[in-house]
C-alpha cells in the first residue's frame, strides 16, 4: 500500500477513532432535526451509532429539556458532534504512535532483508550462475 493510500485511509478512518478515543468523556450531539444531547460517550460503531449515557435532551427551540439516563442515537440522524479538545490532542498523539511504530517496523524488515541475502539478491550475483555468465559451479559458457 503506498504512502498515499494510507494517508487516505487514515482520513477515513479519523472520525471513528475520534469517537473511540472519546469514549467516557463528555460530548455534544446535535442531530439533523435539531434536537441536541449532552452526554458521555459510552460505545460507538461503525455506521456512527451512538450510545450515551447520563445525556440531557434539549428540544429544537430550547423550551423542553429530558435527563435520560441512555440513549442512542443512530448515525445517520447526527447532524454534528462536539467533542473536548483533549480528547482531540490525544488521537493526534495517538496517530503519531502509530506513525512511528509503522517507520520501526519498516526499519525493522529492511535491515532483515539485508541479512537474509547478504547483500547479493537477485540473478548474476556471486553465487547465481544462471544463464550464461558462467559461475562458481563448474560450468562454463556456451560459445
Amino acid at each position: 500500500m503506498g504512502l498515499k493510500a494510507l494517508r487516505n485511509l487514515e482520513m477515513l478512518q479519523l472520525p471513528l477513532s475520534l469517537l473511540r478515543t472519546a469514549q467516557n468523556h463528555p460530548m455534544l450531539v446535535e442531530l439533523k432535526n435539531g434536537e441536541t444531547y449532552n452526554g458521555h460517550l459510552v460505545a460507538c460503531d461503525a455506521w456512527m451509532n451512538i450510545h450515551l449515557r447520563d445525556a440531557i435532551c434539549t428540544s429544537r427551540d430550547g423550551d423542553r429539556f429530558l435527563k435520560m439516563q441512555e440513549v442512542y442515537v443512530r448515525g445517520s440522524t447526527i447532524k454534528y458532534l462536539r467533542i473536548p479538545d483533549d480528547v482531540v490532542e490525544l488521537v493526534k498523539e495517538e496517530v503519531k504512535e502509530v506513525r512511528r511504530q509503522q517507520k520501526d517496523q519498516q526499519r525493522a524488515k529492511r535491515n532483515l532483508q539485508g541479512v537474509r541475502g547478504g547483500g547479493q539478491q537477485g540473478r548474476g550475483g556471486v553465487s547465481g550462475a544462471r544463464g550464461r555468465g558462467g559461475g562458481q559451479h563448474g560450468w562454463k559458457a556456451v560459445q
